[in-house]
């Protein structure tokens, strides 16, 4: 394995060599939970399940851990504006995450920790950086002391004194500088809070995922991850609390996705153009959504627009109906004997594959180079490409194996095709108002005209159908329809 990951820490492509040989240990920061999903979290999640799904893939041992944050400002905030515990808050929204993972085809991690369930290993360890002279307690708090930690802002590559000259920094005397930050705050009245050896009181942000991240995968692990935005302060403020606790170094390698941009605008609430998970998915295939995520590298930027997505759909709608002429053209298994009709295409795909995800886990290019195949797949399972036909069975087979066996890594292309395509329908049906009994009918009233020799009813039918935007497809399975 020729593993080149980029790594934010080095700022380079660094060659990946695991701590452990053949095992590696990953820790990706999860979801806050006090509310839906957006298209930002589906960005990092689909990213890493890509990664993790690869590394596995690449045989490597994994062990992956992704928390939740069940406690927090926000939670506390969301919580009394409803009225509702902290705990049915969280949980919800936990719920409410798995079910938009599910249909995106995120897989769970191997752990998957809550932070009110680590609150002992969170005490002890800020017990630890307290004793090591790196934070003091202030009050009911206790904060981490920037300027005792000299690699402090190592991953963002910032200064310490610059952005202390420019932050908008919320004034707390207690604090011995601006930019020291809370790892255990004193709870107000009516917030959550846990028994500390500092007063009764709940973890700062940060602190968390360096608790959690040690229990499972050890002071020093290989892989941490997440979006760009938590590079500052989140990662930064990772490393600097556990280094500083355990002397070793923290994370090997740092990998960061990119933003989703909404039609070139950054995504934000204030703009009016914030969009859930749930939102697009009632609206476009999940399946649709998650090509779309891997048509750009996962570190660049990415444009998210109707466009782009009726597009990506497009392209999820071909890869499935090809594989269910596949499907249909195999029905009775792995044909005996044929030749591949274009052995280098076929013989050189997971090569190619190989070698782009190991260029940094390049998704975008192994979707670029699926094209030809699908096409030629497309072709074959027409009956139309002139080929013998033990030939064409024999790279049906081979080809259609290799695309399925690359769509399981890249989670894409492994379900049933003919549910696929039938939700994939349903929404379009919805989207351009349709009936579908209507249709149903008009299919049915063509069928008997066919039957009756009617021939010119049969065509009037499909006209009008065409006009309302629905093509029709007369198979060896029977008749069927989808909306164009």
């Amino acid at each position: 394995m020729a593993l080149k990951v980029f790594n934010t820490l080095t700022n380079r492509k660094d060659e990946f060599a695991p701590i452990e040989p053949g095992k590696v240990r990953m820790y990706v920061c999860g979801v806050t939970v006090y509310d839906m999903c957006h298209i930002g979290h589906a960005r990092a999640y689909i990213s890493f399940d890509v990664i993790q799904r690869y590394l596995r893939y690449a045989g490597l041992g994994l062990t992956y851990v992704r928390n939740y944050t069940d406690v927090d400002d926000k939670i506390i905030k969301r919580a009394a504006e409803i009225g509702e515990q902290t705990t049915v808050v969280s949980e919800r929204f936990i719920r409410e995450f798995e079910t938009d993972m599910d249909a995106l085809g995120v897989a769970k991690a191997d752990i998957e920790p809550k932070v009110t369930e680590h609150i002992p290993e969170i005490v002890a360890l800020i017990g630890k950086i307290i004793e090591r002279g790196h934070a003091y307690v202030a009050g009911g708090d206790v904060y981490f002391s920037v300027r005792s930690f000299p690699r402090y802002l190592q991953l963002s590559g910032r200064q310490l004194d610059e952005m202390k000259a420019g932050a908008r920094v919320e004034v707390d005397e207690r604090k011995q500088d601006p930019m020291d930050f809370a790892l255990w705050k004193e709870s107000k009245p009516g917030e959550p809070w846990w028994d500390s050896p500092w007063g009764r009181g709940r973890p700062g942000w940060h602190i968390e995922c360096s608790a959690m991240s040690s229990k499972y995968l050890g002071d020093t692990f290989d892989i941490h991850g997440g979006g760009k935005d938590l590079i500052f302060p989140h990662h930064e403020n990772e490393i600097a609390q556990s280094e500083a606790a355990s002397g070793k170094k923290f994370v090997n390698y740092w990998i960061h996705n990119g933003f989703v941009n909404i039609n070139e605008e950054k995504m934000s609430k204030s703009l009016g153009n914030f969009f859930t998970i749930r939102e697009v998915t009632a609206r476009f295939h999940p399946e649709a959504l998650r090509y779309f995520m891997l048509t750009t590298h996962y570190r660049s930027p990415i444009n998210f627009s109707d466009q782009s997505l009726e597009e990506a759909q497009k392209r999820v709608e071909y890869a499935y109906q090809t594989l269910d002429a596949v499907n249909t053209m195999l029905a009775g298994g792995e044909p005996k004997g044929g030749k591949n009709v274009n052995p280098p295409l076929v013989e050189g795909l997971i090569p190619a594959f190989r070698e782009a995800m190991d260029d940094d886990f390049n998704a975008a290019k192994v979707l670029g180079d699926l094209s030809e195949p699908l096409r030629l797949l497309n072709e074959l399972s027409s009956g139309k490409s002139g080929k013998p036909k033990d030939d064409v069975k024999r790279t049906l087979w081979d080809l259609g194996t290799k695309v399925v066996e690359i769509g399981s890594v890249l989670g894409i292309m492994t379900r049933d095709p003919a549910t696929v395509l039938s939700e994939i329908r349903d929404r379009k049906v919805k989207a351009k108002n349709l009936d579908p009994e209507k249709i149903e009918t008009l299919i049915a009233a063509r069928a008997e005209a066919r039957k009756a020799k009617d021939f010119a009813r049969a065509d009037q039918v499909r006209d009008e159908l065409k006009s309302m935007g629905v093509a029709v497809m007369d198979t060896p399975k029977g008749t069927a329809w989808r909306v164009d």
